[in-house]
This record gives C-alpha cells, structure tokens and sequence, in this order.
C-alpha cells in the first residue's frame, strides 16, 4: 500500500470476474493517474475462478491496489459496503467490475462531489445507451417510474454502478441488502443534494452476470416499503453544538 493518505478511495465489487480485473484496473488508472491521490479497493465476494490470483499479481506491480476477500458471497451490497468501510479516502467512488461501467466518467463523478463543498452528498451515474435487452430496459424502466413515484428521489436510474460520494454520508446510511440501489433517496433523506451525471453504458467483456438486477420489480418491492417507511419516520437533524466552559 502507499504509504500517503489518498483523498479517493474506489470501491469495486466483484465476483467471478477474473477476465476482467486487468482491463478494468488499467483504464481506472489511466483515468486518474495524475488528478488525484488514490487507490483501488476490489472486494472479491466469495469468488470461485482466479479473480483473486489476478488481483494478487497486479497488486506486486501497484501499491494504491488493494483486494479484500469475503470468505462466500454476500452480495454486492455487502461488497461495497466492506469496501466502503475500509477506505481511507474522503471521497468513495463505485464501479461494477465487469467492464460494463466506463471509468472514464470517474473524474466527472468525484469534482462533482468536490465542486458540492459539502451539500452534495452522492454524485449518481446516469446511463444512456444501454447495451440490455429490450425486455430488461422495459423493467426497468417500469420499476425505476414506480420507484420515484414512492420516493420521489428524482433520479431517473438508481441502477448504474457509477457513484461517487462523501465517505462519511454513506456510513451514516442503514444498511440492508440492496442499499446501494436506494443511495439517492437515503442520501436525500439526510439532507444533502444528489448530483446527476450521464454516462454511455457498454457491453460486458467477458463472463456473465453474477448479482441480480433491480429491473425486476417484484425483487425490491420489500426494500422499496422498508426505504419509503424510512423517509416518513425521520425527523429533522438536530443542529448540535459544543458548550465550551
């Protein structure tokens, strides 16, 4: 590990993606190699293939690359949020791993987040071009207008793995399987404003999918009741001083 403090930490969940680790790590680096100190953090979620041997060789060649294993799969919630939890940066940017999401949109995420001087708590990736089925675009279509229309969290596509936010807004998030899908009306719910940014989606590069999309409503209509139950239960944040003697 490199021994300076970074001021970015990303965040990038995997599993079973071994084909795709070194393509991925290379264009994150030529994305912000010289923009700013930071580091990779890949959480291997209960991987079976070599995606964990193909970290440990690229990790002898970079010190700001990191690998966290779960010893079986908890999801990708529980993968960002152990990632998460082990940054040491202010900012946390999110990626998927398996090429999908263009790391060339990372700098437009974390100056958005930056430029927010504390009122932006999220800066949320919002896809174009989508390169899924017609079918699957149709659910989600459907699933994110039935998503805003509870919430109302104004965010067109809470889908698209591309995030950057303040490190310590999403720990103060509660967490549930699924979180990362409801970050923008949780990240609302504490006060703080949404930053949006439209990024091309692109095709997978190898492998398959190996955790579950939101577009299939009836999966998130539990998740969707417990967030809107969330959101009417809060109560105004405190403003807090210290009395000094």
């Amino acid at each position: 590990m490199s021994t300076s403090q970074p001021s970015v930490s990303i965040v990038v969940p995997v599993r079973n993606e071994a084909d795709n680790i070194a393509p991925l790590i290379e264009e994150i680096t030529t994305a912000l190699d010289g923009r700013w100190d930071y580091e990779i953090i890949y959480v291997n979620d209960g991987s079976t293939d070599t995606t964990g041997e193909r970290l440990k060789a690229i990790m002898a060649q970079r010190s700001n690359l990191r690998q966290l294993r779960h010893a079986r799969s908890g999801g990708q919630s529980a993968a960002v949020r152990s990632g998460v939890r082990a940054a040491r940066g202010v900012i946390v940017a999110t990626l998927d791993g398996d090429g999908q999401n263009n790391p060339a949109f990372l700098p437009d995420l974390i100056s958005a987040v930056e430029k927010g001087a504390g009122r932006v708590g999220l800066a949320a990736g919002q896809r174009v071009g989508r390169k899924d089925t017609g079918f699957k675009k149709f659910q989600s279509r459907v699933a994110n207008k039935v998503r805003n229309a509870i919430l109302q969290d104004g965010t067109r596509d809470t889908g698209c793995g591309l995030k950057a936010f303040r490190r310590e807004v999403f720990l103060m998030m509660p967490y549930f399987d699924g979180l990362h899908r409801f970050l923008p009306a949780l990240v609302r719910r504490e006060g703080y404003d949404i930053a949006y940014v439209d990024v091309i989606d692109r095709p997978r590069r190898s492998g398959v999918s190996n955790y579950g999309f939101f577009d299939r409503l009836w999966i998130g209509i539990m998740d969707l009741a417990g967030v809107w139950w969330l959101i009417r239960r809060k109560k105004p944040t405190p403003d807090v001083t210290e009395v000094k003697a």
